[in-house]
């Protein structure tokens, strides 16, 4: 049975009628309402104030009647808000926290909602907070793969044409790949603690369930440490790149200046301002008719004998 906005007291009502209560609570502000939920189901005040400290690690703390799980979520791919879940799960209850609004676990939602048998209505709690938990370490999956998506493509474009946006780029995609690394190491821990747990309310058919999806997590680990390489390796290719192509910058400047040195050169001899009419050594040249032509001809030539060895060394 489902309910929407449930009082305290239905709730009183729901833990003690019926066997198995789940207990979704949306937004941390209310705290005399958390401390409320905390006592009618025996919560540890500990456990409770990392519920409402919002910058907690993913965890797995073990109490006499109840465990507390702490996991992180992508809450907006695009902005890349990050959001806290804490759950909490014992022998015939789970109360899961959200900081916003939202439905994180839909795919379980249809699951109890499904017409057709399923296990989530016939195992105990311990398996609703395995299908709660394995819901938010999927949802990984597809920006982890858009990441993976967006290396692929600009590595195709760098390696065309390199912009300066694909440096940009790069930086952004690596501060992902660092936020997600950070949030799946210790949710791995608490998974493989989950995997080992020896309490009464952890039973040893859910602890094989929970092994997979400590599965589904060292796989996003190793996908985030390729793409991590990845990155690193394009960051690489990119500034190499960038120096290749200042190399060849300064290599067109160099060779343009060396043509010009010896073209200011003669330019600058026949520019002096000699008078011929003192002595026939000075510039004769300027008297002669074709003088100017002759003058540009040669330059030309110069240039073009420099082009030409330039070209035979393969320098160009």
């Amino acid at each position: 049975m489902l309910f929407e906005n449930a009082s305290i007291e239905a709730i009183r009502n729901c833990r003690t009628e019926w066997p198995l209560v789940w207990i979704d609570c949306v937004g941390l502000g209310n705290v005399d309402l958390i401390r409320e939920l905390g006592t009618i189901f025996g919560l540890h005040p500990l456990a409770l104030e990392d519920t409402i400290n919002t910058s907690q690690r993913p965890k797995a703390d073990f109490y006499d009647d109840h465990a507390y799980v702490v996991v992180r979520m992508i809450d907006d791919t695009a902005s890349q808000r990050w959001e806290q879940i804490s759950v909490f799960f014992g022998d015939n209850f789970v109360l899961t926290f959200q900081e916003r609004a939202g439905d994180p676990f839909a795919p379980v939602h249809k699951r109890i909602q499904a017409p057709l048998p399923n296990r989530l209505r016939t195992r105990k709690a311990d398996y609703l907070a395995y299908a709660l938990i394995d819901a938010i370490v999927d949802s990984y999956f597809v920006p982890i793969e858009t990441i993976g998506d967006a290396i692929d493509r600009i590595e195709d474009e760098m390696l065309a044409a390199p912009r300066k946006t694909h440096l940009r780029d790069l930086h952004r995609l690596r501060r992902e790949v660092v936020a997600l690394k950070r949030a799946l190491w210790p949710l791995r821990d608490a998974l493989a603690a989950l995997t080992r747990a020896d309490t009464p309310y952890v039973h040893r058919e859910t602890a094989v369930y929970f092994n997979d999806t400590l599965d589904h997590s060292v796989r996003l680990i190793d996908t985030v440490d390729t793409d991590r390489e990845l990155l690193t390796e394009l960051l690489d290719t990119y500034n190499s790149l960038s120096q290749a192509r200042v190399s060849e910058v300064i290599s067109i400047l160099t060779i343009v200046s060396a043509i010009f040195i010896p073209l200011t050169f003669l330019v600058g001899v026949w520019g002096m301002n000699f008078d011929t009419e003192v002595s026939p050594w000075n510039m004769p040249e300027l008297e002669w008719r074709y003088g100017y032509p002759a003058a540009l001809g040669f330059m030309l030539f110069v240039a073009l004998s420099l082009l030409g060895y330039f070209k035979w060394r393969k320098w160009l």
